[in-house]
C-alpha cells in the first residue's frame, strides 16, 4: 500500500472548480482536436490497439469508452462486436462527442451511442457493460479512485477495463517540453501533490494498488514506446496551441515580443530530437492496463 500521503491531493484542491475548468476547457479544445484527428488518430493506434487486445471485444458485447475525445477506440470497438453488439461513447464535453458523431457517420456505424458522462458518476445501471475503455483519462480527472470504482460498477462479473495514463513526465518530452518553459517562466503553476493532470498517475505501483482498491483482479500493466512526428517546428508549435487550452491561454495572454521568447524557448528545449531536415521525432512513454471485474 501506498504509504499514508504520498499520492494525497493537497487539502486546498478544490475538486468542483477542476471540473468546472476541465469541462471548459475541453469543449473549447474540441475543435482543435477535430482539426489535428488524423494525426491524433496515427499516434495513439498502438495504444487503441493494445486495449482492444486486452479486452477482447466479442460480437454482440457492448463496450463503454470513458473520456473518449473523438472516440477513437470505442469507434474500433464498435466494429468487433458488431452486428449485435453496441458501443457507448462518453465524453463530458459535449463538443468532442459531436466530433465522434461525426467521425461514426463517416465510417458509417449504426451500432454506436454516444453520452454525455463523467467518468466519476457513470449513468449506467449496475453491469450493464461487457468491458470499458479509457484512453489518457482517468489522471485528469478530480477523483481517479471514484471513476475507477463507477467503472467496476457498471462492468458484468468477468468484464473487462482496458486503460492508458501517461508515464512519468521525464519519459513524454513532447507533452512535458512546452508545460516545463511555462513554468519555469512563472507562466504556470506547478501542479500539487496528487493533483490531476497529464502525468498525476504515471506511476505503475500506484495504477496497480487504485486497480487492486477498486476491486479489480487479473491486474497487467505494461509500458508503451511511442513517437510524435511533425513536419517541423511550426507544426509542433500550432498543434500544440490548438490542442491544449491551458497552453494556448497561458501563451496568447502574453505580449508579442514574449510570446516569441516562449516559443524560442520551447523549440531549444526540443532541439534534441529535431532531425538534419527540420523534422521532429519526439519520444513519448505511455502505461497501458487491464483488469478483470
Amino acid at each position: 500500500m501506498t504509504s499514508d500521503g504520498e499520492h494525497r491531493v493537497r487539502d486546498d484542491f478544490d475538486a468542483n472548480a477542476h471540473r468546472e475548468a476541465s469541462l471548459q476547457g475541453w469543449e473549447e479544445a474540441a475543435a482543435g482536436w477535430v482539426r489535428s484527428q488524423e494525426q491524433i488518430r496515427a499516434f495513439g493506434a498502438p495504444v487503441s490497439h493494445w486495449m482492444l487486445d486486452a479486452v477482447a471485444p466479442q460480437p454482440g458485447q457492448r463496450v463503454l469508452e470513458l473520456a473518449a475525445g473523438l472516440g477513437e477506440t470505442g469507434l474500433l470497438a464498435a466494429e468487433l462486436v458488431a452486428p449485435v453488439g453496441g458501443v457507448v461513447i462518453s465524453d463530458q464535453a459535449d463538443a468532442m462527442l459531436a466530433g465522434a458523431r461525426k467521425r461514426a457517420a463517416e465510417l458509417g456505424l449504426a451500432n454506436v451511442e454516444f453520452q454525455t458522462i463523467n467518468a466519476e458518476w457513470i449513468d449506467l445501471p449496475v453491469a450493464s457493460v461487457d468491458a470499458v475503455l479509457c484512453r489518457w483519462g482517468y489522471m485528469l480527472m478530480a477523483d481517479p479512485p471514484a471513476a475507477l470504482g463507477e467503472t467496476r460498477r457498471v462492468l458484468r462479473p468477468g468484464g473487462r477495463v482496458a486503460l492508458a495514463v501517461w508515464d512519468a513526465i521525464e519519459r513524454t518530452p513532447w507533452a512535458a517540453q512546452p508545460g516545463l518553459e511555462l513554468r519555469e517562466r512563472g507562466l504556470l503553476p506547478a501542479p500539487g501533490p496528487g493533483a490531476p493532470g497529464p502525468f498525476a498517475l504515471g506511476d505503475e505501483q500506484r495504477l496497480r494498488e487504485l486497480l487492486d482498491e477498486a476491486g479489480f483482479a487479473e491486474v497487467r500493466v505494461e509500458a508503451l514506446e511511442l513517437r510524435r512526428a511533425h513536419g517541423g517546428f511550426d507544426d509542433f508549435w500550432e498543434t500544440t496551441l490548438d490542442l491544449s487550452r491551458v497552453f494556448h491561454d497561458a501563451v496568447l495572454a502574453r505580449p508579442a515580443p514574449e510570446i516569441e521568447q516562449i516559443r524560442a524557448g520551447v523549440r531549444a528545449r526540443l532541439a534534441p530530437y529535431e532531425a538534419p531536415d527540420g523534422t521532429l521525432d519526439i519520444p513519448a512513454r505511455t502505461l497501458v492496463a487491464s483488469a478483470s471485474a
